[in-house]
């Protein structure tokens, strides 16, 4: 039987619950898209080809591009974790990198690229995209558009009333502590984090999806990551900007900014962008963005994110969201902010994160970012250990290992 064939037959059978019960109007071929995204066959090129697969807008570069300056350092061999000594290039290799940088300020130190990735491909961001959303809300409440993160979400967006969302403050959806019940597992296939994907393959409403959900603890209260809260942040945005997330990121950001090459936005049926984790861009595009918030949101001497916002964004202020092991009133041991992470064991470093191991860090201390996109093959393996964690340590041993020998030069 032919290819065509077994996926006009995989469809109609409907061998996947979630495309069965969203499956639409949308042809074969991009349901079987949605179906061998995460497939490990085909990750690698599946995901710096996102804006061809799927519905996407387009971000547009500007005229001028910021140029980076570029030097030579060299990385360390090895880091420490766990009380091993371990090779950086292994890591590199078994996370399943495609393009890695280290850049000091406006100067990038090392640039690479793995399995057939360039430096023109514009990769999936994941959850990497944010930490995009936080300082559109930031630059939103610059322009008068949101009075305060402690307005209730739903003074702005009144479709939300009645749903889990009901009177939730806006610092709260910020910081994944909205309390509403929502699954994050991506090895479920019936998931919600899923389901919510195979919206965007099959042209349905993720807003409507977001009106749907019910709550399952007081807000402000525990930190639980909810990509769903993103998405009520770009409905937010939507709102109260009257413009698309593409349309605001693009004129706030993207053309100030002088990135190098266009952005994509995958969109759901009603043209709302995937704010949860859609955005795709190149890897010195994400440097850039690092550089922004080493700089408190200064670019160049243009303030384009307020620098408060920023560092506010950057800092856990609250019992649930602080960095530590051992913190009952979270799921995860990193610190959160407003959509940024810090490190288990922070100096004053942070970073933007996607699933299957795309970063942005950003190290004040040294000056130093790092970029890295990925597609990790064994991400969900069960034998296979997460490693977010060890990326995160190598990360602060690479900044300092980089600062040190910049400054001896």
């Amino acid at each position: 039987m032919s290819l065509f064939k077994n996926r006009r037959v995989w469809a109609a059978l409907g061998i996947t619950a979630v495309i069965a019960g969203f499956f639409t109007y949308r042809a074969v071929d991009e349901v079987w898209e949605m179906m061998n995204f995460t497939n490990p066959k085909y990750i690698t090129e599946n995901y710096r080809r996102v804006h061809e697969m799927f519905a996407s807008t387009q971000i547009k570069k500007g005229d001028t591009v910021s140029p980076l300056k570029r030097a030579e350092v060299p990385l360390p061999a090895t880091y420490t974790y766990g009380g091993e000594e371990r090779s950086l290039e292994t890591l590199l290799a078994e996370t399943g990198t495609t393009g890695f940088i280290v850049a000091r300020d406006d100067t990038i130190l090392f640039e690479d690229y793995y399995q057939g990735e360039t430096e023109s491909d514009r990769h999936i961001m994941f959850s990497v995209t944010k930490s995009f959303v936080s300082a559109m809300v930031g630059m939103a409440i610059e322009d008068g558009l949101i009075d305060s993160i402690e307005d209730p979400v739903t003074n702005y967006v009144p479709e939300l009333v009645g749903s889990g969302y009901h009177e939730v403050k806006i610092r709260d959806i910020l910081q994944m502590s909205s309390g509403v019940a929502f699954n994050e597992d991506y090895s479920d296939m019936s998931s919600d984090v899923n389901r919510m994907g195979a919206l965007v393959a099959t042209g349905g409403s993720l807003d409507n999806y977001a009106a749907g959900m019910k709550r399952e603890r007081a807000p402000g209260t525990f930190n639980k990551y909810v990509s769903v809260d993103t998405h009520v942040l770009g409905m937010l945005l939507t709102r109260v900007t009257g413009e698309t997330l593409t349309a605001y990121l693009e004129r706030k950001l993207w053309q100030p900014m002088g990135m190098e090459f266009d952005a994509y936005f995958m969109v759901d049926g009603e043209q709302m962008e995937l704010a949860m984790g859609g955005l795709n861009m190149a890897l010195r595009d994400m440097v850039r963005m690092g550089r922004l918030y080493l700089h408190k949101g200064n670019w160049n001497g243009v303030q384009l994110v307020p620098a408060d916002w920023v560092t506010a964004s950057i800092t856990p202020s609250a019992p649930h969201v602080m960095p530590g092991r051992d913190n009952p009133n979270s799921t995860n041991p990193f610190g959160y902010g407003l959509q940024w992470w810090t490190p288990v064991e922070p100096h004053g470093d942070f970073f933007a994160a996607g699933i299957y191991y795309q970063y942005i860090y950003v190290d004040p201390t040294t000056g130093v970012i790092i970029a890295k996109t990925s597609a990790d093959k064994l991400y969900n393996d069960p034998n296979t250990p997460r490693r977010k964690e060890e990326q995160i340590a190598a990360f602060q041993q690479i900044s300092a290992y980089v600062a040190a020998n910049a400054a001896a030069r």
